[in-house]
């Protein structure tokens, strides 16, 4: 007879570190929600209130990950931002369509469960939510030995936002003449890394003894929220577009109606240094513009007669300008002179 009893713990998933895990989020949970009717953190599922201020409320939903800027938190062994990218890259798709999030759920998949890394994640997520004005209401975490390398994880989101029927951003909105604004970025955000750390790779560099970079890399996507839902609620814009994956121009172009141009002066553009940095290795422009955001990290369409009054709702930092027109004509998005790198 097999003395040797196998068990959960002996496969590599410890149960009772992933019950404290979520005894933590419990109570982080709590202590964010005080005025909460619901209790969802160890539930099944999570149950919300649906705002009764909206008098036909449409739901949107979004979900996203961080890609492999997670590998840039492990090498540096800093995980208190990352959970702020992951709020932003949900919750900034759905204001393009005018809504407000609501809540937000996380999954995190790990190789194996490390209290103190998850608790930092967490609290990013956390602080993500409160900026974007939304309710941590559940997740999911997961423990993977055998699908995951030592140290190694990944996290993805899922948020739900709200909006009035008659608020939505539809394409329609968008005239010929409206004036095409961007409104500055935090740095690359979360869209690009792989090409990030094949640079880092190939020049073989050590980001923990480069303070730039070090600083630069991390820094979280910015939430762009409170000031494009500020702009809804006055109708002060026609459309935007969360510029992501694909960059620029793809971005840009999910939102233009048929017949219609978004005319766009490259050289307008106020780059960062972290990109002109990226650019002086070996990397063309088109590249550039497809895989980064390039100083651009979110696109609104306006009235030209509105531009004084928009600016007023933006910090200095992230002040929207203008960097094109909408013109007549097919291609949707059309690209003009080179951005200055210099």
């Amino acid at each position: 007879m097999n003395k040797h009893k196998f068990t959960y713990e002996k496969s590599g998933v410890n149960i009772a570190a992933a019950d404290k895990f979520v005894r933590f989020i419990s109570k982080i949970s709590n202590k964010n929600n005080k005025n909460k009717k619901f209790q969802n953190i160890g539930g099944f599922g999570s149950i919300s209130n649906i705002p009764g201020n909206l008098k036909k409320p449409k739901i949107v939903a979004s979900t996203d990950g961080v890609g492999t800027k997670v590998e840039i938190a492990n090498i540096l062994n800093k995980y208190d931002t990352i959970g702020i990218d992951l709020v932003a890259m949900c919750v900034n798709d759905l204001i393009v369509q005018g809504a407000k999030p609501i809540l937000f759920l996380d999954y995190i998949s790990i190789n194996k469960i490390n209290l103190k890394k998850l608790k930092s994640i967490l609290k990013g997520i956390v602080k993500g939510c409160k900026l974007s004005g939304c309710e941590l209401v559940g997740g999911e975490t997961a423990e993977m030995p055998d699908t995951y390398e030592k140290g190694k994880f990944d996290i993805a989101g899922f948020s739900v936002g709200l909006v009035d029927q008659k608020k939505i951003l539809h394409t329609k909105k968008i005239k010929k003449n409206d004036l095409v604004l961007a409104i500055p970025s935090n740095g690359i955000h979360s869209n690009g890394y792989s090409l990030v750390r094949y640079v880092l790779n190939k020049k073989k560099i050590n980001i923990k003894k480069n303070k730039f970079l070090k600083k630069e890399l991390l820094k979280p996507t910015k939430i762009y929220v409170k000031e494009i839902l500020n702009l809804t609620k006055y109708n002060l814009i026609n459309g935007c577009a969360n510029i992501t994956g694909g960059g620029l121009a793809d971005n840009i172009k999910r939102v233009i109606p048929e017949k219609l141009t978004a005319n766009i002066n490259l050289s307008s553009i106020k780059t960062k240094k972290i990109f002109k940095w990226l650019k002086k290795n070996k990397i063309t422009d088109k590249e550039m513009l497809k895989t980064f955001n390039c100083g651009v990290g979110f696109c609104i369409i306006i009235k030209s007669k509105n531009l004084k009054k928009i600016k007023k709702f933006f910090t200095k930092e992230f002040e929207p300008y203008v960097i094109g027109k909408i013109i007549s004509g097919k291609n949707k998005i059309k690209l003009n002179e080179k951005i200055n790198w210099s």
